[in-house]
């Protein structure tokens, strides 16, 4: 079955918006894995204007405890700064299960883009193989209507995350037929080239469903701006029953 990792960002948002520590990233983080979560997912940057690094290791060993996954997703090009050591250090300060590399600028409000392999493949290989040597498996974030996602395998990869920003668009605009197609395309060179697949952005409690029929073996799904809009409405706990029920039923 598909795995949900709930990203928690959007917890730290509301956080640091008053300063102080409410709403409790942590307390959050344990609410979505009481309710049958899969998994964490934060995403540092280094402004800070969300997670922030001190979160990072609090939620490591939350998950650790736990023995569910931590995935930690960020810029692996991102420079070090005033409270934000890198995404490789805070990695090997807290050994995640998964690292998703993301090429997300200080100016982005959001991740929009996955990689250009045949642009950023000689930079990210070294980089994949210390993360992997660390003992985490890595994830880099592609888009479905790019060539090349196969090279991901090739810069030593174990999945790609497939950027569902343009599906989710399709959706809401009813164009899904053509979106899908795209996307199952995508995700079956990908699986052919030895990678896992994952999905992640802008997925919702309505729109996931008919991905994953859509899309073969999508092996999880990182969900956090919807899903915790939905929750101000429903509660994290029926929210992130809610989404574990549009999964199975997709299976």
């Amino acid at each position: 079955m598909t795995a949900l990792s709930v990203n928690v960002n959007k917890i730290a948002v509301l956080r640091n918006s008053r300063g102080g520590s409410e709403p409790d990233v942590r307390r959050a983080a344990q609410a979505c894995l009481d309710a049958g979560a899969h998994g964490i997912t934060v995403h540092p940057r280094p402004d800070a204007r969300h997670i922030r690094a001190d979160d990072v290791y609090t939620l490591a060993e939350l998950t650790r405890a736990r023995s569910v996954e931590f995935n930690i997703e960020g810029n692996p090009f991102a420079p070090p700064r005033e409270g934000y050591p890198g995404l490789i250090d805070l990695c090997r300060a807290t050994r995640p299960a998964q690292v998703t590399l993301v090429p997300d600028g200080d100016d982005q409000l959001t991740s929009d883009h996955g990689f250009d392999f045949e642009r950023d493949g000689d930079r990210l290989r070294p980089l994949i193989a210390e993360l992997a040597e660390l003992g985490c498996r890595v994830s880099v974030f592609a888009d479905a209507d790019r060539d090349g996602i196969e090279r991901a395998a090739e810069l030593g990869a174990a999945r790609v995350e497939l950027y569902t920003g343009p599906y989710a668009e399709a959706f809401e605009g009813g164009d899904l037929d053509a979106a899908l197609r795209t996307f199952a395309a995508a995700a079956r060179r990908a699986q052919a080239a030895g990678l896992g697949v994952n999905a992640g952005h802008d997925l919702s409690q309505a729109n996931l469903g008919a991905f994953l029929r859509g899309v073969p073996n999508v092996l999880e799904v990182s969900i956090g701006h919807a899903l915790i809009g939905e929750a101000l409405y429903q509660g994290l706990d029926a929210t992130v029953r809610g989404y574990l029920d549009v999964i199975a039923k997709a299976r």
